[in-house]
């Protein structure tokens, strides 16, 4: 588990403004491209829960990836903005309300394997995720828990992702691979290991721990400040997304 969020509010100002769902949500005709492009953006980046979402669902893997990809073709192609509510604007819940009305449309589900050829905007590891989704049948979750399980888990990708790639970029690429079991309750390894592995001091790697850790909780808030309508939503989703990990 991770450490709980910090308390600190996010700011009001431009910044949040400027983030990727509040733009889709806020748009005007006038900078839709913006919008469509932010759009884009977050559902390459979530795209798996809803695959697991549509294989819960009872279809197999090669119609799951084909209705996904139709899903996400007919979301970036409409007028996506039509009929956001702008008080309920959390990423998450608009897009699996999105893809349960796509579902439920599907009439004549045989014709899905049809439309996966030409309509691929996204790409979608489908071998990447039908072995990922072998590990989830084991459980008993229903469709929607799955998601939700599943979208947590691809925030915390995310933010690592951002985390290691900072690390990366400042040649501390040994300290992270190190320190990165840190960010998750029961590293059992002694610090004074870790220092001699690093050659710094005990007290140093402590420093390092808490600077990792830190870090991490800036990043993890503001990754669900690209999916949320405004910063009063930042800490309940951190919260709704911490309980379904649990």
């Amino acid at each position: 588990m991770v450490d709980p969020p910090a308390n600190s509010s996010m700011s009001c100002g431009r910044g949040f403004a400027l983030t990727r769902w509040s733009v889709v949500i806020s748009a005007q005709a006038d900078d839709a491209p913006a919008a469509a492009a932010a759009l884009e953006e977050l559902c390459r980046a979530y795209w798996y829960p809803l695959y697991a979402f549509v294989r819960r669902e009872g279809h197999p893997s090669h119609e799951a990836e084909d209705l996904t990809q139709e899903f996400f073709a007919q979301l970036l192609a409409r007028d996506f903005l039509h009929g956001i509510d702008r008080g309920k604007g959390r990423f998450r819940c608009f897009l699996l309300a999105s893809l349960r009305h796509f579902l439920a449309n599907q009439h004549d589900r045989a014709k899905a394997q049809k439309r996966g050829g030409g309509r691929r905007v996204l790409s979608l590891d489908a071998t990447t995720a039908d072995s990922r989704y072998a590990v989830e049948r084991a459980d008993t979750l229903t469709p929607e828990r799955l998601f939700e399980r599943q979208w947590a888990l691809a925030v915390l990708d995310q933010v690592l992702a951002r985390l290691q790639a900072e690390f990366q970029a400042a040649g501390k690429t040994a300290i992270y691979d190190n320190l990165k079991e840190a960010l998750t309750m029961g590293s059992g390894e002694p610090y004074a290991e870790l220092g001699a592995r690093l050659g710094i001091s005990e007290g140093a790697v402590k420093v390092a721990v808490h600077r990792l850790r830190r870090r991490y909780r800036e990043l993890l808030r503001e990754e669900i400040a690209q999916t949320v309508a405004g910063p009063d939503e930042v800490e309940d989703e951190i919260r709704h997304l911490l309980a379904c990990l649990v």
